[in-house]
Formats: structure tokens, sequence, C-alpha cells
């Protein structure tokens, strides 16, 4: 980590001051994120006029509105404010391309090598203070040599550039020294851990000294090494409060009470341990758009213009070597109103002739209202796609000797796209053989959509299974394993034709059925009079005891 400088931004209100900056009040209101932990309403985020008010983090919402009557709360939205932060990424990358977010409020970012564009770190820290102040957030930031240190400075030390101590402070005598020297902190004598404070302004900036890790975090508390809650509990109660007592420790020692973890996040804060910086890579973003002159509101204006952003739209995914499997239609009509329309591929395509054919199905849902005068094909989903081999002769030859058997798998995922269009994908559906020898389970039901059909012979079942399946269903006959002459089933009389079985089968102990808790079943296939055919069994089927069940059809 030899020469690396890292930024270290925290918005402490980023909850409470996107919503201020969203509703754009002039006047100071009290205005309190609220969450739900462990079932019970808390705040979660707070104005400055909040904390002015008395109120803390983490406090029952009952609690606070009684000692801040008017004040005002919103419902905690987590996508909201993770799209927030990742438009602060977007704006940090004006001081370094390498940034990296820290949810749920926190950026890191490398500045090695790029802090002199901007006039030195404390340039660095000025425009970042100024533009956070022109965004009305409140901002925390620190410069150390490695990210474990930015973090725990930005959040926990005092404001300013860190001197570098030439070891006649008071605070690096020996502790009976210190004790008579100063009163020692509140956290310090056994309080409470200490919480991040808030600030604004330079008043939030921190600088340590390239190489001066050790005395910039050894007056820290443990919370600032990103320690579990529980980790930081049992060091406090053994006397331990700052990182600087446990950094002489025995390392075995220490790793062997209170876990690996303790002692990686030590190694990580004094860049013993490497942690580099991440930097989030731009999401692929797929999109064509055609304005037109004047506004239409023909089908055949509509899919002229659509064959004309297909051939665009399909260029740029070949370009990444990706496949779209959703795509979104946009119309926007000249009164201001957006009507879309969404399709599902089966398969990844960046083909026109396999996106096509599914939009056509969906256009009469487009409203055209009193004109479109622009239209927009987005990929919603993408995956990546390989080139296809293309067969010679031979293999050609081969698969048209096939006759029927030899099914295209393009065809097949344009025929399940087509049903898709009309159904929804989740409503096209295909079986899959699995693993279990009963007969309810023999096969699984998969989203032919998101599978791959069987490769390869279906498994074929130890006897004839029924061709309709379903719940075992009670039957009336004398409880007893012998097959039963007469029995009344669904409310009708049944007399027993012919009978073959029976065919036992045990249950799977391991999985917990409901309707089937232990013991066996005796499997039989009979025909009644009147030709139908019937699978009964003699064993539990939902009862503790045994008795008869019908479990399926033959046709």
């Amino acid at each position: 980590m030899a020469g690396k400088r890292i930024l270290s931004l925290w918005f402490p209100r980023l909850a409470a001051e996107r919503v201020q900056r969203r509703r754009g009040d002039a006047l100071p209101t009290p205005l309190a994120v609220v969450g739900d932990r462990n079932g019970a309403q808390v705040l979660v985020s707070l104005s400055l006029e909040a904390e002015a008010a008395g109120l803390a983090l983490g406090q029952p919402l009952r609690d606070a509105t009684a000692i801040c009557p008017g004040l005002l709360t919103v419902a905690a939205d987590p996508p909201g404010e993770a799209q927030f932060l990742q438009s602060l990424r977007r704006w940090a990358g004006r001081f370094s391309p390498w940034v990296a977010e820290e949810p749920p409020a926190g950026l890191m970012i490398d500045l090695t090598g790029s802090a002199h564009l901007h006039g030195g770190e404390e340039g660095v820290l000025a425009r970042v203070a100024e533009d956070c102040e022109g965004l009305g957030l409140s901002l925390r930031a620190a410069i150390a040599d490695t990210p474990g240190a930015a973090w725990a400075l930005a959040r926990y030390a005092r404001a300013g550039v860190m001197p570098v101590r030439s070891g006649d402070a008071i605070d690096q005598e020996a502790r009976a020294t210190r004790s008579r020297a100063a009163k020692r902190r509140g956290w310090e004598r056994g309080g409470a851990t200490p919480r991040p404070v808030p600030a604004r302004g330079a008043e939030a900036a921190v600088i340590a000294p390239p190489g001066r890790l050790y005395e910039a975090l050894s007056e820290l508390p443990l919370a600032a090494l990103r320690l579990p809650p529980d980790v930081v509990d049992r060091l406090m109660r053994l006397g331990l409060r700052r990182v600087g007592e446990i950094m002489g420790l025995p390392r075995a020692a220490l790793a062997r009470r209170f876990g690996a973890d303790a002692l990686k996040r030590l190694d990580q804060a004094l860049g013993l341990e490497p942690e580099p910086v991440s930097p989030a890579r731009p999401p692929m973003h797929f999109a064509v758009r055609l304005t037109l002159p004047d506004p239409i509101g023909l089908r055949s204006d509509v899919e002229a213009a659509l064959d004309r952003l297909l051939p665009a739209f399909c260029d740029k995914l070949r370009a990444k070597g990706r496949g779209v499997r959703r795509v979104q239609f946009q119309a926007f009509r000249a009164d201001g109103g957006v009507a879309a329309v969404e399709v599902g591929l089966a398969r990844a395509a960046d083909s026109p002739d396999r996106i096509r054919p599914l939009l056509h199905l969906k256009l009469d849902q487009i409203d055209a209202g009193f004109g479109i005068d622009c239209l927009r094909l987005e990929a919603l989903a993408t995956e990546a796609v390989s080139a296809l081999q293309h067969r010679g002769q031979i293999e050609v030859t081969a698969k048209a000797m096939g006759g029927a058997k030899a099914v295209s798998s393009q065809g097949m995922d344009d025929l399940i796209g087509r049903l898709g269009a009309r159904l929804r994908s989740e409503a096209v559906l295909r079986l899959h053989p699995a693993e279990s020898h009963v007969p309810a389970k023999a096969a699984q039901v998969l989203m032919a959509a998101w599978s791959e059909p069987h490769d390869g012979p279906w498994p074929s079942p130890p006897g004839p299974r029924p061709l309709v399946m379903f719940r075992p269903e009670p039957v009336e006959a004398p409880e007893s394993p012998d097959i039963p002459a007469r029995f009344r089933w669904r409310r009708r009389e049944f007399a027993l034709r012919m009978a073959a079985g029976p065919e036992r089968l045990q249950p799977e102990w391991w999985f917990e059925d409901p309707d089937w808790r232990g013991g066996t079943r005796d499997y039989w296939r009979v025909e009644v009079e009147g030709g139908m055919r019937l699978w009964l069994f003699y064993g539990q089927g939902g009862a503790v005891t045994d008795r008869w069940y019908c479990e399926g059809v033959f046709g």
C-alpha cells in the first residue's frame, strides 16, 4: 500500500437530506426518515434541525414524536437512496476514476497520482466541501494511506491535518501519567462506544500524513476498525477501548479469541493486508431512439419505424457480445403521454428477425392518441451470447433425415417467446425429470424461458404411471390392505372389474412430506365397471392411519 492515498467520503444525513432536496423546503422543519428494525419503527436518518431538537438515530418513533411534536417523518426508501448514492459516485469521478461505493452512505476514492490536479489534498477536500455545500449535503471526509484508515478517520477522528508527534505528548505517556494529567473521555472510562459525529464544511476534513497510520489510528475507538458490534463489546469488557491498545497484543491470541476478522480489519487499516478500491463498473445500456418530424398513428407506420430501429439496436448488442432477453418499446405521444410494451425472449438474441415478431404481437396495445412523435427501443435485460457454429452439409443432411424428431433449438425458442408474449413468460412451463422414486415427484415444473430442455431420453419408471396425477384423495372402502370389491370416490360408487398390483413404495425419509409421514404405500392399477382405470394405494395419504386413496387416472 506504499504511496497510496485514499479519500473516504461519508454522508451521515444522506437519506434525510435527499428528502429535503426533493421537497425543496424553504423553512427549516425537523425531518426524520423512519425505518423498520425488528418490527419497530425507529429513526434511521435525521436532518440537522432534527438533531438540534434532541433526537438521535435508533430512537423509537413514538419517543421522537413526544420530544418533537412538529417532526416531519418520511418512510425509508433504500432503492432510492442507493440510486442517489450512485449519482454521487458519478459526481466523485471528477476527482479520480477509481471511485467505489460504501453502502449505505459512503464513497471510497483512490486519489493516488491525481490530487495535484486539484491543488493538492487540501484543495481536493476544499472542492469536495464546496460541492457538498451547494448540494445541501452534510459530509465527513478523510485522506489516509489505506481505505480502512480513511474510513475510520472520516467517522471518528477530529478535523484538521493530524500533526506528526515526537513522542513528548502527554497522551503518549504511561496510563497512570495520562490519568493524572487529563480527564479521560467517557468511552475510555467504560461508557458506551461513541457514535460517528456528522459535521459540515471545513469541520469535516481530516488528513493523515503519509506513513503515519499508527499515530493516526491509535487514539480512535475500536468501532473505527469496522468490527462487528459483539466483538467490540467483548473487547471493551476486557478494558480494551482504543485501537492503539490492541496493536501490541499477541496476534495469535487476538485471532483465537476474537476471530480472524478482527486481525484482518486491523491489518487492513494499517496497510499490512491489501484492500484495493474496486470502482463500480458502469452498467451496459442499450437503447435507440427515433424522433419523427410529424406525428404518426397508423400501425403500418409504427412497424416501419420499428424496422429502422431494430438494426441499429442489434448492432449495439453485437458490438458488446450481448443478446437481449427482455426488451421495451416506448411510444411518446404528442400530448406528453407514453405508451410502452415489453416482451421477453426464451433465449438471448441479437437478430432483428428474432425480436420483431414478438413486438408485433404487442403493437395493438399501444394507444397512439393524438399521434406519436418519438419511438424508443431499450434492452431491460441482456446476456452474453457466443457465436453460432454453422453446420456443414453432412450435419444438415443427417438432421433432415431425422424427420420430425429433429426440432430446431432456435425454432423452439421462438415458439416459447411467442407463447410468452401472449400468456406471460412465467406461464409457459416445461417438465424436467427429477431424481426421486416417488411418482408425484418424478418430474419438476420449470419455466420454459429460463431453463434448458432435458438432454437425453426420459427416465422410464419401474411401472405404468397414470396420465393425470393429483394429490391423494380419500376413498371410502374398508380399511384393509386387501383390494376392495366396491368403493366410493368423489361421491360415486364403483365396482371393481380387474386389478394389478401391488407395487410397494417407501417414503423419502430425508424429506418432510405432510402427505406421507411414514410407512409404505401399496399401489394398485384397477379397472372399474364402465372402463375407467384408476390408480389406488393403501397407506398414508395425509392421515395418520393407513387407508385407501386415489392418486391418478390412466385416461
